[in-house]
């Protein structure tokens, strides 16, 4: 099969996505019908295996377990009286209760592992306070949007697990590499909303005063997520647990502490695995549809004459990064993450190991650019989460405006990434010695 061929390929599958047909949908197509007219019945047999072997996948069954660990912090009460005592400490700062959006955000993040449930939980908590404060609409909830962005990089995340699935790495690894990077970015988005403030204070009344004491005593409201986050990495790091077994760890800590709020009931463990398996048959489909697909890839020799096509443009290795940021940019204009996940791991992986580039690195940085993806317009899904939360229905262009300056942080990091890798490595290199 030729470059043309990849690229006609290519066009036909965005044109039917941009119509709006499901990714699923499409991939399985593409897979199938193409495939069984290039390659004839042979392609049948061989796609069973593989569809059976991604099912059966254990690194995937950790997928539910973290869906579900989100779904019952989020439903319990818990990211309400974390968003609160996160006010009570970051409240002071410049910039004010929008250093609470960003900082409770990756708090939530690390405990589950959704960009689309951190924006929407931190968002319905956060916004009746900056409202009723007076903060600029667009600073609120661009702050909201971009802080939700860190669920799908601070560890556990479901889209390393895809992407671990997909590149057949280790998660362990990934997650660890993670945590580094999604500290930075978050102490990033922080001295963006600094910066705002000394150029132009939002003119906001002042929060209520609390004593230390308060503060202090108020921190019990953190022991869980920092609980179920130590469980989960600890048990990592110490190769006590797998991440399936990890997440299930967590998920019985989650279902603990559900207990002693009192929220523990039949009805409330029934809207949790609902909307798990909900969201579990949805990620599930679209990575086995993608699977289909590569089985087509795989016998088309698509992967070696696209790294054959991009090692004889003689590209080094940072240009190769360069040009590959410029392709996720545009791509996360118009597709969401796992379907633009799904459809580029497979083949760029092996273009880039091939060009001395370490996965696990590629990995974050893929993730990164997925990231980016959530905010930048017209199809950034973190926008029109926390637009849909907003009880004003104010113009969505204040979600856009808001979000941009992010937007240009996350590019600028991603560029750091790429001349500083031992940001990234640095953590998962020192833990395997």
């Amino acid at each position: 099969m030729t470059i043309a061929d990849i690229a006609i390929g290519f066009s036909v599958m965005m044109g039917l996505l941009l119509i709006g047909f499901p990714v699923a949908i499409v991939m399985v197509a593409m897979g199938v019908v193409g495939g069984v007219l290039l390659y004839g019945p042979v392609l049948l047999e061989s796609m069973g295996p593989v569809l059976w072997g991604v099912q059966n996948e254990n690194v995937l069954t950790a997928i539910p377990l973290f869906i579900l660990l989100g779904e019952l912090l989020l439903r319990s009460g818990i990211a309400d009286r974390m968003y609160g005592t996160l006010a009570m400490w970051l409240g002071g700062l410049p910039g004010g209760l929008l250093h609470t959006n960003i900082g409770c955000c990756a708090l939530f993040a690390a405990t589950s592992g959704s960009s689309v449930a951190t924006a929407a939980t931190v968002g319905t908590v956060a916004l009746p306070s900056l409202n009723e404060r007076n903060y600029s609409s667009s600073r609120a909830l661009g702050s909201l949007a971009a802080g939700g962005t860190l669920g799908i990089l601070i560890p556990p995340s479901v889209n390393l697990l895809v992407y671990g699935s997909l590149a057949n790495v280790s998660v362990g690894q990934l997650f660890i590499a993670g945590i580094i990077p999604g500290i930075l970015l978050t102490l990033s988005f922080m001295i963006l909303i600094a910066l705002q403030h000394y150029w132009k204070p939002d003119d906001v009344s002042k929060p209520l005063q609390v004593s230390r004491a308060e503060r202090i005593h108020a921190l019990r409201h953190l022991i869980p997520p920092a609980v179920v986050f130590a469980i989960i990495m600890g048990s990592i790091y110490m190769g006590i647990a797998t991440p399936t077994e990890s997440a299930a760890l967590a998920v019985i800590a989650a279902l603990v502490f559900v207990w002693r709020e009192g929220r523990l009931s039949l009805s409330f463990l029934d809207v949790c695995f609902r909307q798990t398996a909900k969201t579990t048959g949805m990620i599930l489909l679209i990575i086995a549809a993608a699977f289909t697909l590569n089985v087509t890839l795989a016998l088309g020799g698509i992967t070696n004459a696209m790294s054959s096509w991009v090692g004889g443009l003689g590209l080094t290795s940072t240009a190769l990064l360069f040009a590959l940021m410029l392709f996720y940019l545009i791509l996360g204009m118009f597709m969401d993450v796992l379907s633009m996940q799904v459809l580029t791991i497979p083949v760029v992986v092996p273009i880039i190991i091939a060009a001395g580039i370490d996965p696990i690195w590629f990995g974050i940085f893929v993730v990164l650019m997925s990231e980016l993806g959530m905010i930048t317009p017209p199809v950034g899904m973190n926008l029109y989460v926390v637009q849909g939360v907003r009880s004003d229905k104010g113009p969505f262009m204040d979600v856009i405006v808001g979000a941009l300056p992010y937007a240009a942080i996350m590019l600028l990091f991603a560029t750091m990434l790429i001349f500083l890798p031992s940001i990234v490595m640095w953590l998962p290199s020192s833990l395997a010695r």
